[in-house]
């Protein structure tokens, strides 16, 4: 199981990763919008906002997210590391319901080209 500190780890590549993309991603990155990642299997939820391309994560709180957030992901530890990491599929761990995926329908095709 993940840790807490290997989760932000992986919030932090994820926001570097956006940070240094081009075209359509790069496009789809420039939102602002506040943001949530509850970490289901350690149920703690980092809280941040997503602006310029980066994600800056400014707190992690226990439980779920204590205000909804424009783009809320809920995953396990391990799930959100594979994905940062390229060994799981966004859309596939989407559909099966290992990721969770909430935002408003604008926001979600933009986000679809990050994913």
């Amino acid at each position: 199981m993940a840790t807490i500190e290997e989760c932000r780890t992986a919030l932090e590549k994820l926001s570097d990763n956006m940070t240094n993309a081009e075209g359509d991603v790069r496009e789809a990155a420039a939102l602002d919008r506040s943001v949530s990642c509850h970490i289901t299997d350690l149920d703690v939820t980092f809280v941040g906002r997503l602006t310029g391309g980066r994600i800056d994560v400014r707190d992690t709180v226990p439980g779920p997210p204590p205000e909804k957030a424009q783009i809320r992901l809920a995953m396990a530890g391990d799930d959100l590391i594979s994905l940062v990491g390229g060994e799981l599929n966004f859309a596939t761990a989407w559909g099966s319901g290992r990721v969770k995926l909430e935002a408003g329908l604008l926001d979600l095709f933009r986000l679809r080209k990050l994913l």
